[in-house]
């Protein structure tokens, strides 16, 4: 049975990774407030290498539709400045030689939308991810009964217990789609 358990572990351990990419994607998704995570991506040339833009000055949500980047070195407002421009979000970065800000204006209707279908589209890819370890996990499974390791019967439960598994993190991804939809439809 503790062959069994390895399974199951690592149909958990993956399926929990798969969890984690689609909150990670989800944090990208643009909402009616916005988060300082629009801008995690983008990288500054600082002395010649790629530095986060967090790394560079602090950023910070000043209200639902401001976010104000104060760089701890003025010289770097235009490397800041043109780093935004390339990293196309949506905002042209307003300077006023002390801080960047960038003004995100209200989302329409039509937006909110767009990122409701967005964040469903990235649920249905983790439930796609989260089938594909079920499979894998069935396979170690039948593999093991294959080489009399385990009895038929155990083999049984063993694909039965990977599928509650996978119906259980299915489950969490609707939930989190879910939540994701209301958060971005709410005004």
């Amino acid at each position: 049975m503790e062959e069994l358990n390895e399974v199951y572990d690592y149909a958990k351990e993956h399926m929990q990774k798969s969890l984690e990419v689609l909150k990670k994607e989800f944090s990208t998704i643009r909402t009616g407030r916005v988060s300082t995570q629009i801008v995690d991506s983008i990288k500054v040339d600082y002395y010649g290498t790629p530095t986060p833009l967090n790394q560079v000055g602090s950023v910070i949500a000043t209200d639902a539709q401001t976010i104000t980047i104060s760089p701890w070195e003025k010289s770097l407002l235009s490397e800041i400045e043109h780093a935004i421009q390339q990293a196309n979000i949506g905002v042209n970065p307003n300077n006023d030689g002390e801080t960047i800000k960038l003004f995100f204006p209200p989302m329409t209707v039509e937006q909110r939308q767009e990122s409701a279908k967005q964040a469903k589209a990235m649920g249905e890819k983790a439930k796609v991810a989260i089938r594909n370890i079920r499979r894998d996990a069935n396979d170690k499974v039948k593999k093991l009964a294959k080489e009399k390791v385990i009895t038929e019967d155990e083999e049984k439960k063993g694909l039965e217990q990977v599928q509650k598994i996978t119906d259980e993190f299915v489950g969490k991804v609707d939930e989190l789609v879910k939540a994701k939809e209301a958060e971005v439809l709410k005004v």
